[in-house]
């Protein structure tokens, strides 16, 4: 099963990747021919490239994560599932990539409102440029995916579907990292994920911060109180520019910077504080939103 699950030929994303570079080259020829607002972002060759270095990192370290939280998803699906479910149902698929999209809510949110989650996530958010290339500037840091994914297994879901379904997640996403697509039709706008409601998750202005954290849906968002409509162009980027392009500095800086908060912390409420606390948090409660490190999104 694992080798199966590793086959790269039973992998959605294999599929996906000429349909990404295609959209690409359909992005590109769209900015340089077409009609459309100048304040587009387009694309930079170093950031996209640095976009795509990413992008490939991250095949490596997602196989790592695949290869250690297969054999614990099988652990727990074999001896606490409550249930064990049908994966031939009709059912079972949406309910699955519904199940695992609200899942990925919960993460996608926990990811920037932790700083040790948001050390590891930051890095997609470097860029402050909005295209398809972007969207392929994956982090290196999936490992606590683990525990938001963990509930799927124990009500019965087969471990090598969760993989499936997020992939599946993951292709979807792809699409909404543009600027190209304006607003879709309301109904749309109001179940799905849209590149309007992903631009804003991508700004960095004050009144975009923390917001739209849904994957598939949007709807998580209207109900938990973190939906933003788009209400002017956003500003892209961390709150402050990174002015790197240096790999290792985008995906570990956060980290090595976190690392010495906790080494200059005088009690173990500053250490807990400045890993376990919103990305800025400081001693006396406030939270510094204009952190390059800590840039809130």
């Amino acid at each position: 099963m694992l080798a199966e699950l590793l086959d790269p030929m039973k992998n959605p994303l294999t599929y996906a990747v000429p349909f990404f570079l295609l959209s690409i080259a359909i992005e590109l020829a769209a900015l340089k021919w077409l009609d459309h607002d100048d304040n587009v972002t387009g694309y930079a060759l170093k950031d996209a490239r640095t976009s795509i270095s990413m992008g490939v990192g991250s095949i490596l370290f997602l196989t790592v994560f695949k290869i250690i939280t297969f054999f614990a998803f099988v652990f727990v699906f074999a001896h606490f599932a409550l249930f064990e479910l049908d994966t031939g149902a009709w059912w079972y698929w949406p309910a699955l990539i519904v199940g695992l999209d609200f899942c990925y809510y919960w993460h996608h949110r926990f990811s920037h409102r932790v700083r040790i989650g948001w050390a590891g996530h930051q890095a997609h958010h470097s860029s402050e440029f909005m295209n398809f290339g972007t969207a392929l500037r994956q982090k290196w840091n999936p490992w606590f995916e683990f525990f938001f994914w963990l509930p799927l297994p124990l009500l019965g879901f087969a471990p090598w579907t969760l993989f499936a379904a997020f992939a599946i997640n993951l292709i979807y996403q792809f699409f909404v990292h543009t600027e190209v697509v304006g607003k879709l039709p309301r109904p749309i706008e109001w179940v799905f994920n849209t590149p309007s409601h992903h631009r804003v998750h991508h700004g960095s202005d004050p009144e975009y911060l923390d917001k739209n954290y849904g994957g598939i849906l949007i709807v998580w968002d209207r109900l938990f109180g973190t939906f933003q409509a788009e209400l002017h162009r956003p500003r892209y980027g961390l709150t402050h520019p990174v002015e790197t392009y240096n790999l290792l500095t985008l995906q570990y800086g956060d980290y090595r910077k976190m690392a010495a908060d906790v080494r200059a912390a005088s009690s173990w409420r500053e250490r807990v504080g400045y890993v376990l606390g919103p990305p800025g948090w400081k001693p006396d409660g406030s939270i510094d939103r204009g952190r390059t490190e800590a840039g809130t999104r």
